[in-house]
């Protein structure tokens, strides 16, 4: 056991597409993992810890989610001795009641 202490639950899921805009930098990506406080995901441009990024989710069956975060972890995915990507986890900190609720309706209909 982790010991890992989550507010809300967390699932491996490939299959939400985002677009996530810090600054200069806009991507579209897939997650990797979600929660209703937060996602991982893989971006091709390296997007440093604590920078505020505004993202737009669209959940499978066409809900989109709008919020704002922070990048609370980054790291190089480095493959054949270079970077190939990297795997970034954002903390939802401004997002809607009505986001947050689709984002649990959406984890619990696949868990």
């Amino acid at each position: 056991m982790s010991g890992e202490k989550r507010k809300y639950p967390r699932i491996k899921d490939a299959n939400i597409s985002l677009k996530v805009k810090s600054g200069d930098i806009d991507i579209i990506t897939k997650s990797l993992d979600i929660s209703a406080s937060g996602i991982y995901c893989k971006v091709q441009k390296e997007i440093p810890v604590m920078s505020r990024i505004k993202s737009r989710l669209i959940l499978p069956g066409g809900v989109t989610v709008e919020t704002d975060g922070v990048v609370v972890r980054e790291h190089p995915v480095i493959e054949g001795g270079r970077i190939t990507h990297y795997d970034v986890a954002i903390f939802f900190d401004n997002v809607s009641a009505r986001d947050r609720e689709a984002i649990l309706a959406y984890i619990k209909q696949k868990s």
